[in-house]
């Protein structure tokens, strides 16, 4: 894992310009009036961040999908003309997204796969696919494939012609920051239970992905929210004893309940933030396992690829 986590500033750099070109010349002048997202955990929380984008800069209404409307309950949903689905795969063997772009490309729709894995399901199933060529990922944890799965949905947004500045990338720097900034929080975080990560608009996707990785490397109790949601019910959990990971402004009084706060370096990199400060979470989760005598790399429970339907 740890890696992994260092190979991502070289893998972004070297496949941005290609995915911008590569959707460009697919998607170049079409037009949609809703994106369908399909996908599952690490890969979901990605395409929470292209919600933000593409509903901020394109004006499109997107939707999550729920895959088993279609394997489960064998749905026949009435999409509108020109809906774009978007499916997101590292491994390319998620059974029920490639399920949804087999569903939506048969009913006419313009289909997108995005994925680690050149030949797999869901990069036949749809019309258009981009393979993300960050390698061989080795741990159970996806760190450079989530990144690059940003990325991805991020030049995307671009090629669909949101007037976006291209990508601003993390360096070896910023890796090296986060991981100093981890290993200062991760004796408190793992002392802590629950860890709430906290997060609005573009991060909300950052805080998701974080409380995954600490979920599946470290096992530590962790439940992400958007921070307007937080005040709504959760925040009666806050007190000694808890911890919030946050991205952005931290909630007013938190720190008075007696909740540890832990801040994530800040990136300043605006909508882009989401593929810096994962980084810092990638960190934590790591670091946390090892403070606990676990090893990432052979999370319990769980294996490399997820077959669900």
């Amino acid at each position: 894992m740890e890696q992994e986590v260092r190979e991502q500033p070289a893998v972004l750099a070297d496949n941005a310009g290609r995915y911008f070109h590569t959707l460009s010349e697919a998607l170049g002048g079409k037009q949609f009036d809703l994106v369908l997202l399909a996908a599952r955990g690490s890969s979901d929380n990605a395409a929470l961040f292209a919600r933000y984008l593409i509903e901020i800069h394109l004006g499109i209404p997107v939707s999550l999908a729920a895959p088993s409307v279609i394997t489960r309950h064998g749905s026949q949903i009435r999409y509108p003309e020109r809906t774009f689905a978007i499916g997101v795969s590292q491994s390319g063997a998620a059974p029920d997204v490639s399920e949804v772009l087999a569903y939506m490309r048969r009913q006419g729709h313009t289909t997108l796969a995005i994925t680690n894995t050149a030949g797999s399901r869901l990069a036949s199933e749809a019309e258009f696919s981009l393979e993300l060529g960050v390698g061989t990922e080795g741990s159970i944890a996806a760190t450079k494939t989530y990144t690059a799965s940003l990325l991805a949905l991020a030049q995307t947004v671009r090629a669909l012609g949101a007037s976006l500045p291209a990508p601003t990338l993390p360096d070896d720097a910023w890796i090296d920051r986060c991981e100093e900034a981890a290993a200062t929080d991760s004796g408190l975080l793992v002392r802590s239970s629950p860890v709430f990560c906290l997060a609005r608009g573009y991060d909300f996707a950052t805080a998701q992905e974080t409380s995954l990785k600490l979920m599946e490397c470290a096992l530590v109790p962790a439940k992400s929210f958007s921070t307007a949601d937080f005040a709504h019910g959760p925040r009666a959990l806050a007190g000694h004893g808890t911890a919030a990971v946050v991205y952005g402004e931290t909630p007013d009084g938190l720190a008075e309940t007696g909740t540890a706060i832990i801040t994530a370096p800040a990136a300043g990199q605006g909508v882009y933030d989401p593929i810096w400060h994962v980084v810092f979470g990638q960190w934590l989760a790591l670091t946390a396992a090892r403070a606990r005598g676990l090893d990432p790399d052979r999370a319990q429970n769980l294996q490399k690829v997820t077959q669900t339907l």
